[in-house]
This record gives C-alpha cells, structure tokens and sequence, in this order.
C-alpha cells in the first residue's frame, strides 16, 4: 500500500506490504457540506452559553483578540473576516481591536509573519502584535499553586476574545479555549508552574475532566476570564469542518466532544513499527512541536519497537531550554531523571521524547545535521522507505506497521 506523507510542503511516498499493515489511522471523514464561511458564521450566530458577540461588546470598549502564532494550524486570516462582521455590527472601531498572536515560550512573529497570519482585512484595520511575556500583571494564585501573571494589554482590555483550534494535547488533554491566555499570554513562571503538572498521570492526550494542567490554566484564566471564544475543528488538509463560539468553558467542551468522535482512533494491538508524520507545513517546522507526533505514536508502538517519523524540523529544535538540556544529557534517561528534580519549561518536551525512548527506539527523517538528530537521541535516515524496509527485516515477516500521516492530531486508543 502507497502512502503519502506530508514533510515541508511537500510528500514522502511509502510503501507498506499489505501483510505487515495493521492500519493506518486518519481521522474520521466530517461529514459537513457547508462551506468554512456557513460554518463560522452559524457558530458565531449561535454562541453556546453567552450572547452573540455583536450583543457582547459596547463602542468604546478596548477589545484584544487572542489567537495562535505560527506553530499553530489555526487559520485566524479565514475566520478573522467573521469576528470584523460581528465588531462592525456592534459599532465598535477598528482603533480600539488589537490582534495578540499568543507566543507563550516561542519566538516572537515577524511583521510579515503577523500580516500573513492576520490577513490582509485584519492587518490592514487593526493593531497586530505578538504576545510580550514580560510586560505583565499579576493577578494571584490558583490552587495547585500556580502565579498568575498574564500580559498586561489582555489583562487590562475591556473585552477578551480567544481564537484557537482544538485537537488533542499532549497533556492538557486538548488544545483551544482558554489556553491561548495561558501559556499562550502568560509569564514565563506562569507557564512554568501549570506545565509542570505534567507530570500527573492524570494529565494525557484526551483527557479533561480531571487533568490538572488544564483545569489549573482554566482557573487561572478566570481571573480575567475570556468572554468570548471562537474554537474551529480542522479535517487532515486544514479546512474548517467545525466551528463552536462562546462561553470559555461549555463551548470549548462541546468542541472537545466532537474532536474526541471524529479524531480518536481505536486500534486492536500495539505494533512493531509506526510510521509517523506531523502532516507537513507549519506543524513540522521544529524539533519542538513535532514532538507532539511523537508523543501520539507512542500510544501505537509495542515496547521494543520502532517509530520512524517524518518531520522537517528545518527551524532546528525550536526553544533554546529544550534544546540546552538535549546538549547537556549523556543519554536520554538523564533527562527524566532531570525534570523530576527540576521541572523547567523546554525541559519538559525534551523528558516527554526521553519517555517515549525507553519505549521504542525513534528513527527521524528531517533537515536537521545528522550529528544534531544523534545529538537529541534520535537515529537520522535519509529516506523512509529505506528505513521502514531495514526495521521490517528486523522485525521478522510477521511484524505490523501503524501509518499515522498526521500523527500530530491523531490519537490512538487500545480498544478495551
């Protein structure tokens, strides 16, 4: 069987004997005929648990949109249009709107950046500006513990609007609602102190109702709730297939819901090898966020086994944390030995890859150096074909093969 799998803006073809597939996990196929114009505007005219947001704000009110930078797949020049409609009608001005893309711990974007991920229609009438970790206010403590300390223009504005697609989280359970605020406009040690309840057994890809780090950011938030939220679900080619609007908690839930039906992935057994990939542009950009692929074939690999992953990473490891302790480890177990006696923000992403090393090995087709892949514990291969024929015939002819091409938001789930 002939697969495609993104990598840059371009594919990777490869080839699976029919004998040794066991599957190749997609997301479900949403049913939705509706253009993504029809789907935002009928969330945003039908909001869950808050009035439409044209009733919502007043003239006058200074108003921050929240939304994801560029590691995120977001499509915020698509919907922006939709939410413009909806200030027009209230009567609110354009010099009164700013536009925060939401870095959390990653680099800030560049003009042209902000203006490509904005639009033209919202660059060109409204301030557009990357989220500043450090200009901030403290609001208090939640509590698990947690310093709440958020940028000072979303604290102060009048009006919060968060913007975000939700798909399944590695450990905040799922992404979107109010976690544009926190990590996404939060203080470094903010940041720090929720992400560090990572290490709760209880927070994994898909689960919600008692994950402590997403609870922890959602309490955190609610000292200067969102009070508005427009969250979209997007098919495997980033096209809006669901679109829910309103209160910060109820409809971001409700688009949990639906992300859960159509994106989980129920598989019989783990296999001998998984073959993974972020899907391509932007979500391979980086060591960093592909880190989410490989977090999610960890739930598809048999001890033992093998991942080979197909991820660009041509912006190298993407966070300076992450990549300091990968350079400072003699082997990968030095950094799981490392974040339970020093939870730092990076650290935990490079832990997270060191967890699923004691599992599988991880084989990585990328731009990287080859020195740098060996640098992070990972074996460099120049071709997957060539890589998945090598681990096939070590496996043995019986050996089975999981495909996931968009590992990133795919979860799979051993049937019970």
């Amino acid at each position: 069987m002939k697969i495609e799998l993104g990598f840059r803006d371009i594919t990777l073809p490869v080839e699976v004997p029919e004998r040794n597939l066991q599957a190749v996990l997609q997301p479900s196929a949403i049913e939705n005929d509706l253009e993504e114009a029809e789907i935002v505007r009928r969330a945003l005219a039908e909001p869950i648990g808050t009035p439409r947001l044209c009733e919502l704000v007043k003239p006058g009110q200074k108003i921050v949109i929240v939304t994801s930078d560029i590691t995120r797949p977001m499509p915020t020049a698509r919907v922006m249009p939709f939410v413009l409609e909806e200030l027009d009608r209230a009567g609110v001005r354009d010099e009164d709107v700013t536009l925060v893309f939401a870095t959390g711990v990653h680099r800030k974007p560049p003009a042209e950046e902000c203006r490509k991920l904005a639009g033209d229609l919202a660059y060109s009438r409204i301030r557009c500006i990357g989220s500043d970790n450090e200009d901030v206010a403290y609001l208090g403590r939640t509590s698990r513990g947690t310093e709440v300390e958020i940028m000072r223009l979303v604290v102060e504005a009048d009006v919060r609007i968060c913007l975000g697609n939700i798909e399944f989280h590695y450990f905040a359970g799922f992404s979107g609602g109010a976690k544009a605020i926190v990590p996404g406009c939060a203080a470094r040690r903010t940041i720090k102190a929720n992400h560090s309840l990572m290490m709760s057994p209880r927070s994994f890809a898909g689960n919600i109702a008692d994950n402590p780090v997403r609870l922890d950011l959602e309490e955190a938030v609610s000292f200067r709730p969102a009070q508005f939220i427009l969250n979209v679900v997007l098919d495997a080619h980033k096209h809006i297939k669901y679109a829910v609007a309103g209160d910060m908690i109820k409809a971001h839930r409700a688009g949990c819901e639906f992300l859960r039906n159509a994106y989980l992935c129920p598989i019989d057994a783990e296999a001998d090898i998984v073959v993974a990939s972020m899907g391509g542009s932007p979500k391979d950009l980086d060591l960093y966020q592909s880190q989410k692929a490989i977090d999610n074939a960890f739930h598809a690999v048999k001890p033992g086994g093998v991942i080979i992953l197909a991820a660009s990473c041509r912006e190298g490891f993407g966070e300076k944390t992450f990549e300091a302790w990968f350079r400072e480890a003699k082997t990968s177990d030095d950094l799981i030995r490392r974040i339970k006696a020093d939870f730092q923000l990076g650290g935990h992403k490079a832990a997270a890859i060191a967890k699923t090393l004691a599992k599988a090995q991880i084989w990585l087709r990328s731009d990287l150096p080859d020195e740098v892949v060996r640098g992070a514990f990972l074996r460099p291969i120049s071709d997957v074909q060539a890589a998945l024929d090598e681990a096939l015939e070590r496996a043995g002819a019986d050996a089975k093969v999981i495909v996931m091409p968009y590992s990133g938001s795919t979860l799979p789930a051993l049937r019970k």
